[in-house]
């Protein structure tokens, strides 16, 4: 069994100094006025870890990056891997459900949220061993990996490389990237396109805008939101679902011109992936692949590729 507990300190008599010493400064003649609140304060690692009781903010600096994760609960380990264009903050509804039955640990993979964004290294068998080198850091034995999204892909990506590391396998959405995404229509033809993602014929044109080089950092630099907003009403059938705050946090998460870099390599990296794939074995161990409406015709497609026993269960009623 692994937990991670958390260790607060009595807050209350630094509160009240802190308070005592705030009056004393306003009071004091010519104090220069208080600086403006920071408008991104409220989502940071730091305060949105309060809005999530039992889970703690932790680091590790492992296969030469800093990676930051959350983790809360006990029981066997759960790693949690979220996707674009979210943070570990993706999992914060069902954390605390999960953490009544595992200990939950929440990874912003390699370019995300509070991890590094080095260079180089966004094929998924790079980042999937990043995974790795945190889960032999954290001295944890065979894990159970969730991943949504991109993020699924990096789950994969471990299961595949280190399948006696590997109890469970969950992919929610996701695959790892095989030669069929050749075949997939990015763009569509005219008049071919709707306001909501046709799970029969997904056009996931930002897979193609996210491979080209230096643009996206140039047009979407401080404007993210506007992305968000869109992808979230093409992908969800009711985005009212995803609330202002929330869209805030990814957007803040996503704003800097890094950030956009980062996470585009993660596409940029697909063509190693794909060849990747090849050298790959079949999976045995246990895999649920779990499929909204959007993704459950290609999921059941493409699973059983790599894990010929994968069950597959679609979600009709649920968007990406």
């Amino acid at each position: 069994m692994f937990s991670v507990q958390n260790n607060p300190l009595d807050n209350n008599r630094y509160a009240g100094l802190a308070w005592a010493s705030a009056q004393a400064v306003l009071a004091a003649p010519g104090a220069a006025p208080a600086a403006a609140p920071d408008p991104e304060a409220a989502y940071t690692d730091a305060e949105l870890i309060k809005r999530l009781p039992g889970f703690s903010n932790h680091y590790a600096t492992v296969n030469g990056v800093r990676l930051h994760y959350v983790a809360g609960g006990s029981g066997q380990p759960l790693i949690c891997l979220p996707g674009w264009p979210q943070t570990w903050y993706s999992f914060h509804p069902v954390a605390p459900a999960l953490a009544q039955h595992y200990c939950v640990i929440i990874v912003d993979i390699r370019g995300m949220g509070s991890s590094d964004k080095p260079a180089t290294g966004y094929d998924k068998k790079t980042m999937a061993q990043d995974i790795y080198a945190l889960v032999q850091h954290l001295g944890l034995g065979p894990v159970s990996l969730l991943g949504h999204d991109i993020g699924g892909m990096v789950a994969a990506s471990f299961a595949l490389n280190y399948p006696a590391a590997t109890a469970k396998l969950i992919l929610a959405d996701a695959a790892h990237p095989s030669d069929g995404l050749r075949y997939m229509s990015m763009l569509p033809a005219p008049g071919a396109f709707q306001a909501k993602m046709d799970g029969h014929q997904p056009y996931v044109w930002w897979m193609a805008f996210n491979q080209v080089p230096g643009l996206p950092e140039k047009l979407l630099a401080g404007r993210f939101q506007h992305l968000l907003d869109y992808l979230f009403a093409y992908v969800m059938l009711d985005d009212s679902k995803m609330s202002a705050f929330d869209r805030a946090v990814y957007a803040a998460a996503y704003n800097e011109p890094d950030s956009i870099r980062a996470a585009n390599a993660w596409y940029q990296a697909l063509g190693q992936d794909m060849a990747d794939a090849q050298a790959y074995a079949p999976l045995t161990l246990p895999v649920l692949g779990i499929g909204s409406y959007v993704a459950h015709e290609n999921l059941r497609q493409s699973l059983p590729a790599i894990a010929p026993g994968a069950q597959v269960i679609g979600l009709p009623d649920s968007g990406h």
